[in-house]
């Protein structure tokens, strides 16, 4: 599957595995049952139970029908990379590609020609194989749902960038690793993942300034009511951004987000006009608070750290795989150990098997990051009903209601549910502050 998340997370998986999609989706219209509060009576729990009582029974089989197709999808697209892979090797079609690369390019100094008169066509077959799958997941399926707003021409338009930036940083990234491959065949497991971890860091420092607007026109936000807080609430947490910048999402989806993306000199804040047009002021603060949790509370550093360990566990256990795999079937596949790009498949087949083991795990770590990017916006914002109502519009894609071990499993963010309780938490502990009864729930409006 080519898109951008794929693009973003290329470092850690080689392009063998996806990660979450954007974040917050459509306009509520919620019913008008959510109790009056009061210090002395405020329950939280109940509170929670109303607020997820106000979405009608058709809006939340729909939203809950797309998340958990959701699950299958993971599946599928785990087996469609497994089957790309088996089919590579099995018909010797890589160990093809890889002669016709080095009868092009003879000798050693030509070695990084090599890799790339590999790389680009196994980059295309794989985004020709995976594309049905591809359409339909991220075409079909979201106009199906009503969360799409292109028609096909300019989605695969943007598709084909994806492709060209792919081809373009992937090779770059498979030049240096087989060249950690060929000069340290032992201990190519630690360097390697030396080199994941640094391009990881190199990815998201350039794709504010070069990758993102390849895909959307970013310009600086003029309303001054909605700019001047955000941009206050940047400079009490030390965010040092000047302006505050709109993106034209809707031309591709009716999804709200928003982010504070870079580092160094490419830090930026950005939100999209569906935010704009379909939060309210509390709403947009709340969100925008939440992107500064992630900032201050420094979760760029630490999700590379975290996904830096995953990396070198899953090429420690590729070292000892890999090497068994082609001491078996490396003569039949005609893959001859780590250092050769036939084996590139081999190398996808064993790392998305890993991730997908994963699963769970990787989406635990950047799940309790964005908890506690939630209680960072909340305590930042001091919009609870803000926070309920955006998870409310969460609910639009993501399934508000879920057991525990589906949270576990499938959930990179908490759920509705998790987050509406920590908003009514909140502010159960700061009603005695002064918390207006009358204001801002949906009796309110």
């Amino acid at each position: 599957m080519i898109n951008r998340a794929i693009l973003l997370s290329l470092a850690a998986s080689l392009t063998f595995a996806a990660t979450a999609r954007p974040q917050e989706p459509e306009k509520q219209h919620a019913a008008a049952t959510v109790p009056v509060e009061n210090a002395s009576s405020f329950d939280p729990a109940a509170v929670t139970q109303a607020w997820l009582n106000t979405v009608p029974p058709e809006k939340r089989a729909k939203s809950d029908a797309y998340f958990e197709g959701g699950y299958w999808l993971i599946l599928w697209n785990f087996l469609l990379a497994i089957a790309i892979s088996i089919f590579l090797l099995v018909s010797r079609f890589s160990a093809r590609l890889r002669d016709f690369a080095e009868g092009v390019c003879r000798g050693s100094w030509q070695l990084p020609l090599q890799i790339v008169l590999y790389a680009i066509p196994y980059f295309l077959i794989m985004a020709l194989l995976s594309f049905p799958l591809n359409l339909y997941e991220n075409f079909y399926r979201e106009h199906r749902y009503g969360f799409a707003t292109q028609s096909f021409a300019p989605w695969f338009r943007e598709q084909l960038i994806a492709l060209g930036v792919t081809l373009f940083i992937g090779t770059i990234l498979l030049i240096v690793l087989y060249a950690v491959f060929r000069r340290a065949p032992r201990t190519w497991w630690i360097w390697g993942t030396i080199v994941a971890v640094v391009f990881l860091c190199a990815v998201a420092f350039i794709s504010p300034v070069y990758i993102e607007p390849l895909f959307n026109t970013y310009k600086p936000l003029s309303n001054a009511e909605i700019r001047d807080p955000i941009l206050a609430m940047a400079r009490a947490n030390e965010i040092p951004v000047k302006q505050v910048f709109e993106v034209d999402a809707s031309r591709q989806t009716t999804r709200v987000s928003a982010n504070v993306a870079g580092f160094l000199g490419t830090t930026r804040i950005a939100l999209n006009d569906n935010l704009l047009e379909q939060c309210t002021l509390p709403e947009i603060r709340e969100v925008m608070a939440h992107e500064m949790g992630h900032y201050v509370l420094n979760h760029g550093a630490k999700l590379v750290t975290y996904f830096g360990i995953f990396i070198l566990i899953g090429f420690a256990l590729t070292r000892n795989l890999f090497d068994a795999a082609v001491r078996r079937w490396g003569e039949k596949w005609g893959v001859r150990g780590i250092a050769d790009p036939a084996g590139l498949p081999l190398l996808a087949l064993i790392l998305s098997t890993f991730v997908f083991v994963l699963t769970p795990f990787l989406n635990t770590v950047v799940r309790v990051t964005e908890r506690e990017a939630d209680a960072f916006g909340i305590n930042t914002s001091r919009e609870p009903d803000g926070m309920a109502k955006v998870a409310l519009k969460l609910g639009a894609y993501r399934k508000l209601n879920p057991t525990p071990l589906e949270e576990f499993i499938f959930y990179d963010h908490p759920s509705g549910r998790a987050r509406i309780r920590m908003a009514m938490d909140w502010k159960a502990a700061n009603l005695p502050a002064g918390e207006s009864a009358a204001k801002s729930h949906p009796a309110a409006h």
